[in-house]
C-alpha cells in the first residue's frame, strides 16, 4: 500500500492535469470531501462531480510546499500561481481518501477566477 505523502503526490498530479475521472480514483465510495468554504460532499460519485464542475470553471494549478504524514493522514499545503494558498488533510483507508478537509480563501478564489460571488 502507498504511503499518504506518494498517494497525495499521485493526487495533485491528476488535479493539475484538471482529471476529474482520475481524481475520483482516489476516494473510497463512500468519501467525504469538506472544503471549509463549502458544504461537505459526500459519496465518490459527487465528489467526481464537483472536480468536473470546477476543473468546467476555472483554471487551477496546486504547488506543493509541504506534505506530512502521521499513520493513516496526510497534510497538504500548498499555493498557486495566483498567490492563493491552502492546507488539505487528507484520511486514508486501505489506499483511498475517506475524508478530506480543505482550507482556502474561497472569496479571493472567485475575484481572481472572475467567478459569481454569492450574495454580492
Amino acid at each position: 500500500m502507498s504511503s499518504p505523502k506518494a498517494l497525495i503526490q499521485a493526487w495533485v498530479s491528476a488535479f493539475n492535469r484538471a482529471d476529474a475521472e482520475a481524481i475520483a480514483q482516489y476516494y473510497h465510495p463512500d468519501a467525504v470531501n469538506h472544503q471549509v468554504a463549502n458544504e461537505p460532499i459526500v459519496g465518490k460519485e459527487n465528489i467526481y462531480q464537483m472536480f468536473k464542475n470546477e476543473f468546467e470553471a476555472a483554471e487551477m494549478t496546486c504547488i506543493i510546499e509541504n506534505i506530512f504524514e502521521d499513520g493513516d493522514w496526510g497534510i497538504l499545503e500548498w499555493k498557486d500561481p495566483l498567490s492563493l494558498r491552502g492546507c488539505g488533510f487528507f484520511q486514508f483507508e486501505n489506499g483511498l481518501i475517506k475524508f478530506q478537509r480543505g482550507y482556502w480563501d474561497k472569496l479571493s478564489f472567485l475575484r481572481m477566477h472572475k467567478l459569481p460571488i454569492p450574495n454580492e
